[in-house]
């Protein structure tokens, strides 16, 4: 029966990265835009609670039907009369009440380890719901009977339909031992707390405004930002615009930036800003910071797709192209990992990106949490 366990969990974490890939992208989006950072143990908890979570359903959706068109289950899918559980260890087990040397017996017993395998299934989600979310009990009762009630129809529906019958029993007895292992995980929680670091108070005493912009994020930034530039370039070059993609990255990352405070969509998405120097933001420094990327640098990497040069006239281009990118490259590395990560660019233009974030007042900071 254990044997049985271990097949759905080998799963879920041979598709974890895979899940974490698509993940990362909405974390880190929600990360800047509410805490303005990316804090570890918020990471690290969130990306365990993901791995749970798909530990969970793969245990309770896994082995699947081996095809689609699925025979129906023999007798009714469901069952709804409560602690039934009870009448089904009766009826199996080897158990006598008058021999306490058979009671270990129970330990090995499908019906007894079915219901101590629903209770331990929510134990994980009721500790992330009090140490991470901080809920109150009522809440924490109603998100796990929601979570067991979720297992509970995506089996009774086939997947939501994906298989032409329900190829699990709809199960009310689980509804309440996944609801009770919920609340026990909600109550060891309260001990658990105590290893850790407070959630409320990962923030306490740090400098957001102060704090360094990653790459990470600019790239976030630059993703969301060349999207919406892909858009206004196909649009532009519909209209037969002439020199689209110099007018719509001037427009965009110029002249947008200069009347909005330094921001794009896509740094208001992740809360940064540009700024100049003493604070103050040019069009000079932005037409020299954005002109030496987009205009030389990917303009000259556009030209070598789009222009038409000699045979030999295009060798050498390409040739000079190629040898820009690796410097390109081998410059931003080296930002990367150095202790002064400004490019080329950001130096020669005075600009360079900041957090967009308000300090709180001595007053707000020294109000305690309510």
């Amino acid at each position: 029966m254990f044997h049985s366990y271990l097949f759905p969990i080998s799963y879920a974490f041979m598709t974890f990265p895979v899940a974490a890939l698509f993940f990362t992208l909405p974390f880190l989006i929600v990360q800047y835009r509410k805490h303005g950072y990316i804090n570890k143990v918020r990471a690290i908890m969130l990306y365990l609670l993901l791995l749970y979570l798909m530990n969970a359903y793969f245990l309770v959706l896994l082995p699947l039907p081996a095809a689609r068109h699925n025979e129906p289950l023999a007798g009714i899918p469901y069952q709804l009369i409560p602690f039934n559980f009870i009448h089904d260890i009766l009826k199996e087990t080897n158990v006598s009440a008058q021999d306490v040397s058979t009671y270990w017996k129970l330990l090995t017993e499908r019906a007894f380890l079915q219901v101590v395998f629903n209770i331990v299934l929510t134990v994980p989600f009721g500790l992330f719901l009090r140490y991470y979310f901080r809920t109150s009990w009522i809440r924490g009762i109603l998100l796990c009977f929601l979570l067991s009630l979720s297992f509970e129809i995506t089996q009774l529906t086939g997947i939501f339909g994906f298989y032409d019958h329900p190829y699990r029993v709809f199960d009310v007895d689980d509804l309440i031992m996944n609801t009770l292992g919920g609340m026990i995980g909600f109550l060891l929680a309260e001990w658990f707390s105590g290893l850790l670091p407070r959630i409320e108070h990962l923030d306490k005493e740090v400098d957001i405004a102060g704090k360094r912009v990653s790459y990470t994020r600019r790239a976030v930034a630059l993703l969301f930002d060349g999207f919406i530039c892909l858009i206004l370039f196909n649009i532009a070059t519909i209209l037969d615009v002439p020199a689209a993609f110099w007018i719509v990255t001037g427009l965009y990352f110029m002249v947008f930036p200069f009347l909005n405070k330094g921001r794009t969509f896509g740094k208001w998405l992740v809360r940064i800003h540009l700024t100049g120097e003493a604070g103050r933001l040019k069009l000079t420094g932005l037409m020299i910071r954005y002109g030496l990327l987009y205009w030389i640098f990917f303009g000259l990497n556009l030209m070598i797709v789009t222009a038409s040069l000699p045979s030999y006239g295009s060798t050498l281009f390409a040739f000079v192209i190629f040898v820009m990118d690796l410097w390109f490259a081998i410059h931003v590395l080296r930002r990367f990992f150095s202790k002064k990560p400004m490019l080329l660019y950001e130096q020669l233009s005075g600009t360079k990106h900041q957090i967009t974030w308000q300090r709180p007042t001595p007053e707000l900071a020294q109000k305690p949490a309510e």
